[in-house]
């Protein structure tokens, strides 16, 4: 296995993004990886002295090929200068954002990349013709024509949603059956091959109160979440419920699977962050891509003030590391399964003889 390459963007330049990678990657040093960031040296520079810090070498280059093992490289995204403003929202961030995660994913599509690492951007600044969608999730959908499992982890809390970014209103109508035994064949898959857990375990929440009391509070459970629950049991996949949400997590009942599934954003969201707020990390389950993010926002009221806690992004950035590795352990040890036995049973046979 070479050295890995990982392709990280700051976000919103505005927001805490630049704070939390640069002080992440300072705590990488035990990974065998080549960071490359894709923004500009202008910007990094200019938060080098923003937070007084020492000198912050950095090696710029044009392809990822270029890039240096244990070393930050930057590829430079745009060439004008911008106006950078700590802790405001403005156009010019919002377009820079776009402008390096394009850049970055035009390189990972063509494979110089190994995984990526995307900073928090603010929804709104990124928002135009050129950029339609409600955040990182949804681009990645549109990027690779398929639908991605928004991820969050943190050790062994796996919290997965069946619906993302959209009004609570609209939550009920868009789950169907289809989407939820969709939802939990992703999860299962990539329980196996980017964890590394042979037989997954996965809860299923329900979506009204008290998982809808045999439906009296609703029948989505009846019709929906049950039949799908079924189908996935038939097809030998391991899922239980569903579950009331406020008990399952109240009585640490989550403890006891290996992934939880969540029917909508807040459902999974709110208790994963109250558990794991500082180290937690989005990963997008599904895509041919790795792709990992913190699972905070820009905090631009925090941006200046030498507060930001950087452990999610460093826990993004080590995921993704992991997580490659796991895909490619998993592809070696599938790719010849007759090649794998007989080398083994030799290796058997040597430690008999020793």
């Amino acid at each position: 296995m070479g050295i890995l390459k990982i392709g990280i963007t700051l976000g919103d330049l505005n927001g805490i993004g630049p704070e939390v990678t640069i002080k992440a990657l300072t705590f990488t040093s035990g990974l065998k990886f080549a960071p490359i960031i894709y923004a500009s040296n202008k910007a990094l520079a200019f938060y080098n002295n923003y937070f007084n810090l020492e000198k912050l070498n950095y090696n710029i280059i044009q392809e990822p090929n270029e890039a240096k093992a244990n070393t930050i490289n930057v590829i430079n995204c745009w060439q004008e200068e911008i106006v950078i403003t700590p802790g405001q929202k403005t156009d010019i961030s919002g377009r820079c954002a776009v402008l390096a995660l394009k850049k970055m994913m035009e390189d990972a599509q063509a494979k110089k990349l190994d995984a990526v690492v995307t900073g928090p951007i603010n929804k709104e600044a990124v928002f135009s013709n050129d950029f339609p969608y409600r955040g990182h999730t949804e681009y990645f959908a549109a990027l690779f024509n398929q639908k991605p499992l928004m991820l969050l982890v943190d050790d062994g809390l796996r919290i997965g949603v069946v619906t993302g970014h959209i009004p609570l209103s609209e939550v009920a109508s868009k789950i169907t059956k289809a989407q939820i035994l969709e939802t939990i064949k992703i999860f299962q898959k990539s329980l196996i091959l980017d964890f590394g857990i042979d037989a997954p375990k996965i809860a299923i929440l329900g979506l009204n109160p008290h998982a809808g009391d045999s439906g009296v509070i609703g029948e989505d459970e009846n019709t929906k979440i049950i039949p799908a629950i079924r189908e996935a049991m038939n097809q030998k996949i391991f899922c239980f419920g569903p579950y009331p949400a406020d008990g399952f997590f109240g009585s640490k009942e989550f403890m006891k699977f290996d992934g939880v599934l969540a029917m909508y954003h807040d459902q999974g969201l709110i208790p994963f962050k109250t558990l794991a707020f500082e180290t937690g990390v989005n990963f997008s389950a599904g895509l041919p891509i790795v792709r990992t993010s913190p699972d905070h926002g820009t905090a631009y009221d925090i941006v200046g003030h030498d507060v930001a806690n950087s452990s999610s992004m460093l826990h993004a950035i080590r995921m993704a590391y992991d997580i490659v590795r796991y895909r490619q352990e998993f592809a070696e040890d599938h790719a010849n399964p007759l090649v794998k036995k007989e080398r083994n049973f030799e290796d058997e046979i040597v430690r008999d003889e020793q």
